[in-house]
Formats: C-alpha cells, structure tokens, sequence
C-alpha cells in the first residue's frame, strides 16, 4: 500500500507547504504552468528565507486550493494562505485554520512557530500518541525503540533446549560413572577389610591353613605351651573280644577348639619298675593311674582324669542320645549272626544311622590283616558322634552321665565328666573339632613329625618316649604263607611290652617256627617272645640275627595267632 503522505502519489504534482502538530508533512497541489516554470524547493527555501517565508507574496498570484491530506478534500484559495499560522492574511477573508492552531493561540501575542518542530521523515511512523517530538531534541534513536532488540526467537529458544538436553545427559552420565567408581571402591575396601579381619580371626583362633590346629608361638597371640586345656584319657573295653583302644579328649579352652588325639597300642611308655611296655600292656597290667602318669611322662601332658568305657556302657551312652550318625568306611558283619552271608549289621556309607549295638560292632571291629590302627580311627569316629549327640547343658550332660549307672575312676566324677562333655559338644556341634593320629613308629616311639604336631601344638606337651633300648626289640619274619600272621604277631608283641620290627617276608614258606637270639643275656627275653605268641620252648635257639634286633622270630605254618 502506498503512504498517504507519498508526495509521488498519482499524476499530480504537490509540494510540500509544512508539517501538522505531529511532524507529518503537509502538501498541496502545484498548477500545471507553476511547475512548468519553477522548480520547488522547499528545504532551500527554508534556509535562505527561514520561517514564515510565504512563496506567493512577491509574485502576486492567487495561491492554488491546498489539498489536506488529513481530510482528503481540497480546501479553497485565500487572499494569502499562512501555512505556518502566523496569524496574518492577505484579503478580507480569515485565514484557514485546518489544525485548530489560532484557536490554541489566542491568549498569546505571538504563535508558535511550526517550523521549530522536528522535522519528520516521509514513509515513518509518527510519534506515539501524546509524545511531543520536540522533546526528542536532534532525534536521536535509542536501542530500546527497535523492537527486534527484544522480538524472542523461537530456533534459538530451540538451541538453548537441545543443548541444556546435551549438557544434562552429559552430566547424567559423568554422574553414573563417578557413583560406579565410587560404590567399586567402597566394594574394595568392605572386602580388603573383611579379608583383614577374617585373617585377623584365624590368626588368633589358630585355624589359619599350614599352621596348627591349637596354635602355636608363630601361629596364635598365645604360644601353644602357655595355652589352657582340659585332657581326659578314655579307654574302650571290648568285654566280649578282648584288648583295649585309647584316646585323649582336649579342650583348649584358649583357642576354643576341640581334639580327640587316638593313641595306637603300640606307643612305648615306662613302667611303674622302669621298664619298657606298651600302651595295651599298661592299661592290662598298670590300670588307670599307672597308664595315666606314664602318659604324662612320654607326651609331657597333666591328664586330669581317667574315663574307662566298656562296650556295654558305650552302647547305653549311644542309646541315651538318640543314636548317633557316622561315615563309615567299611561293612561291619553281625556278631550275632548264625549263618553266613547274613546282612552286614553296619553298611557302609555317608552319615550312617548307628544305635547303641551297631556303634560298639563298629567301634571295636578290625578285618582280617587290618592294623590296629584302623579299628582306633573307627573307635575315634564314634566318639565324635556321641559328643554330637550329647546335650551341650552341662546340668543334662551330667544327668546323662548319671543315668549310666557307671563307677568312675575316682579322680573323675558325674558332675565333671558331664561338664566336661558338655563343652566338648559345643565345640563339635558347631564345627570346631577334629580327630588325630599320634604318629607313632614301628618301635613304639615317637617320631619327630608327631613330637612337633600332635604333641607340641594340640597337646601342649613334650615327647619324651623311653629309649628304644631299653624294650626288648623283636624283628619279625612271616614265613607261614599267611599274609595277616605279621600284623597279628605285631599287636600281640606290642601288647606284651616288646618292641616290634619289621623282618619281611623270605621267598618260601617254613612248616616250623624258630625264636632265635645272639646273646646269651637274652635268652630269657627269647623264651618269653616265644610264650607270648604261643610257640613251644622248643623252638628258641642261639643263633645269628640282624643288627638291630634282640630277639629274631620267624612264624611258621605252625604258627595260631591267639586271637583267632
């Protein structure tokens, strides 16, 4: 659309006569011959003449009807047409007053003068309503006029979005991996701890891997000699097979744990006269106290009481209980039995469900050619079973003991026998018992493995075993063509308070058997060898033997091992 104040408006020519109240200009309509004449310059005009300068006053002519804009209608020549409202006028005629100034002038002897108005720029917008542009001296523009110094733009209000969405997503994801490397380093530091503190535990309990079970100087804050225990010795009776087994009950009360060391029959120990016997001999011949202090004296232990369990007892103590749950490492036949081939009386397999008699069958059963030492592991199996079994109450273990009818030795009563039991139960019901094997050699002594494990750190003692010379040394030949006659001897010898070596088996079997000696001080010692595994007087002689040995035997097929 055009402006209606474009001055190029159409096909007639206008110039401009002045500026209205709110700086707009005013044009009016130039004649034809006018223009042809001159040309029009209002602003040079304007500088040469200043204000007030009327353009038809020295030529005479009648000014041309003024086009107003603002009405749209062209308005009538007068005498002289004051454009500024000076106030004056040529002809009789009042001058024409299109904006009302005379009328806002009259009070004053002079009019205002238009021209001091700014001037204002075809094609603009004017002034807002009610501005006064001539308090805007010289027209200078501020940046808060333009309105596209504050038009929002939706793209950029866009960009600010996406990259606050950039920004958080990038932070969301420094942020996980800071807490994962956070809660990573806390998880390392929980573990690094509970593995120190769990050392920690074992090192002071004694259960650390490749140190002893009861502690040691290395092992423990308390050295294995300065530590508290509480030892008993048991010994089985087989009532209806004969011969005896032998463990020592420990309770370290220093280290909280329990042991039950098995002795083989075949340890030497000192007699009550200075001999030399064994453990079977001892408990045959020396009883309770006897056996009890030369104990003491070959594993330098202080042994507080004696507990002597005959089967009988030991299948009552069961029954009490509830029965007892074992591994058992082998079929135990029926003792009872009138035909062969009947079912076995113990099965063997895991956790076994043993009653009073199944227990004693298993506890004192050896096979055929089986050591000794076979049927004392067995024997140390059951024991555990009870001590699991029995109520960890020391009032109920005592009355259990009670309900036993049983004579104790006298330096053991119910009541501290039961007490005892009842800390051994707490041990092994919650994990902190095992079983071990004095390691014993072929002579009865002790060997340096047993002294400095079972000895020094469960039982807190010393080995002192009696010297080998001092017992009476038997080596062994099997020339009978039965396997199991060496074992047999073995633990018969053991249980006389000899000393047994191995002699091995010659190449063909012999149909006598011969007890030979070298020194004429031993033939005594020959000719009881010879009773004690039943071969007749007959059958010592003198003779050479092996270096080592006082006695040298060699079983025939003649011999008949007493046991069968």
């Amino acid at each position: 659309m055009n402006d209606r104040y474009d001055p190029g408006y159409g096909d007639d020519q206008y110039e401009l006569v002045g500026y209205d109240e709110y700086g707009r200009p005013v044009y009016r309509q130039v004649p034809a011959q006018q223009t042809q004449q001159q040309t029009y310059d209002p602003y040079a005009q304007q500088q040469q003449q200043g204000y007030g300068y009327d353009p038809y006053a020295t030529t005479g002519q009648q000014p041309p009807a003024a086009y107003d804009y603002g009405t749209g209608q062209q308005q009538p020549a007068y005498g002289s047409y004051d454009p500024y409202a000076s106030g004056q006028h040529q002809g009789g005629t009042a001058p024409h007053d299109p904006y009302g100034q005379a009328a806002a002038g009259a009070g004053t002897a002079q009019q205002p003068r238009i021209a001091e108005q700014t001037a204002h720029i075809p094609q603009q917008a004017g002034p807002a309503d009610g501005e006064d542009v001539r308090d805007r001296p010289g027209r200078d523009y501020h940046t808060e006029q333009f309105a596209f110094v504050e038009d929002p733009d939706d793209n950029s209000e866009d960009v600010i979005d996406w990259l606050k969405f950039t920004e958080n997503r990038t932070e969301r994801r420094e942020e996980a991996r800071r807490r994962a490397r956070s809660r990573l380093v806390a998880l390392v530091v929980v573990l690094a701890l509970a593995a120190v503190g769990g050392v920690g535990y074992l090192w002071y309990a004694g259960k650390l891997p490749g140190l002893s079970s009861d502690g040691s100087a290395t092992g423990t804050a308390t050295s294995a000699g300065a530590q508290k225990r509480d030892v008993i010795v048991v010994h089985l009776h087989d009532t209806k097979g004969g011969g005896t087994a032998t463990a020592l009950l420990v309770d370290n009360t220093t280290t909280k744990r329990g042991t039950t060391v098995l002795l083989p029959n075949s340890l030497a120990l000192t007699s009550d006269d200075g001999t030399t016997t064994t453990l079977a001999k001892s408990v045959e011949d020396d009883g309770s106290d006897g056996t009890r202090d030369a104990l003491d004296t070959v594993l330098g232990t202080d042994i507080q009481g004696t507990w002597r369990l005959d089967t009988p007892y030991l299948q009552n103590i069961v029954d009490l209980v509830g029965n007892i749950d074992v591994d058992t490492d082998t079929d135990v036949p029926d003792p009872g039995a009138k035909k062969k081939g009947a079912a076995p009386l113990v099965n063997q397999g895991e956790a076994q469900t043993l009653s009073g008699k199944m227990a004693v069958a298993y506890a004192t059963y050896r096979a055929p050619g089986e050591a000794q030492n076979a049927q004392l592991e067995r024997f140390g199996q059951v024991l555990q079973g009870v001590l699991r079994k029995v109520s960890s109450d020391p009032q109920a273990a005592t009355t259990t003991i009670q309900t036993l009818a049983q004579i104790l030795d006298p330096s053991l009563t119910d009541k501290d026998l039961g007490t005892f039991l009842a800390g051994l139960s707490d041990l092994a019901k919650g994990g902190d018992y095992r079983t071990d094997l004095l390691p014993v050699q072929t002579d009865g002594t002790l060997s340096a493995q047993a002294s400095e494990g079972v000895v020094k750190n469960v039982l807190g003692g010393t080995a002192k075993s009696p010297d080998k010379d001092a017992a009476v040394s038997v080596s062994v030949q099997n020339a009978s063509g039965v396997k199991d006659n060496t074992e047999k001897a073995r633990v018969v010898l053991l249980n006389g308070g000899f000393t047994f070596l191995e002699g091995g088996t010659p190449g063909s079997a012999q149909a006598t058997s011969k007890v030979t000696y070298a020194d004429a001080a031993a033939k005594a010692d020959a000719a009881e060898v010879a009773k004690t595994l039943g071969l007749p007087e007959g059958s010592v002689t003198k003779g050479r033997i092996s270096a080592g040995a006082d006695v040298a035997v060699v079983l025939g097929q003649d011999y008949k091992p007493s046991s069968d």
